[in-house]
């Protein structure tokens, strides 16, 4: 049995998303020099809100962006009951001696951004790669990869899971933390 704990409200939501695209404009200027990449499946609707924000508050409105499938590149493709089913592609910019920025939704072990490096090096070789994540699950990390834009961080537990809900027909934006009833 599971129960859940809001733990960022639809308010929340939208004060993180304009907080997040400040700092980006603040440290890429006018994005002449800069890509910005959503992380198949849950950072393109990131992606997607971050560029809606940053083309109503910055005087940019042609800022580059793509999103990445990073199916092929993930460490346990081949161990799964299910397989993983590959997503569309769009890597229209290149991304060649550019500032790119990885966007996903939950950051937790670092292993899906891992396989995004990865998969990102197949389009060239950026200038610099810096990674934004609307939660930071900061207490297990596999690997030593910590984010440059953080929504909020989030301590949970390995039995807890952080779910975004995107605004839609079924909800408003919100994060919850869905917590184990058994721990």
């Amino acid at each position: 049995m599971k129960n859940e704990k809001q733990i960022v409200t639809t308010k929340q939501f939208g004060i993180m998303i304009e907080r997040l695209a400040h700092q980006l404009i603040e440290n890429h200027k006018d994005f002449s020099e800069t890509i910005l990449v959503g992380v198949q499946p849950r950072g393109v609707e990131f992606t997607r809100r971050v560029l809606e924000k940053l083309t109503e508050v910055s005087e940019n409105k042609e800022i580059n962006s793509g999103s990445l499938d990073i199916t092929f590149f993930r460490d346990d493709f081949g161990r799964r009951d299910a397989p993983i089913e590959a997503q569309e592609l769009d890597m229209n910019a290149s991304i060649e001696d550019k500032n790119v920025v990885l966007i996903d939704d939950v950051l937790f072990t670092g292993r899906s951004i891992r396989s995004a490096l990865d998969a990102l090096m197949s389009f060239g070789r950026p200038k610099q790669v810096e990674l934004m994540v609307l939660i930071d699950r900061r207490l297990k990390r596999d690997l030593p990869i910590q984010p440059n834009y953080v929504g909020k961080t989030v301590e949970s537990i390995l039995s807890e899971r952080v779910i975004v809900k995107w605004n839609s027909e079924d909800s408003e934006d919100e994060i919850i933390l869905l917590k184990s009833e058994n721990e």
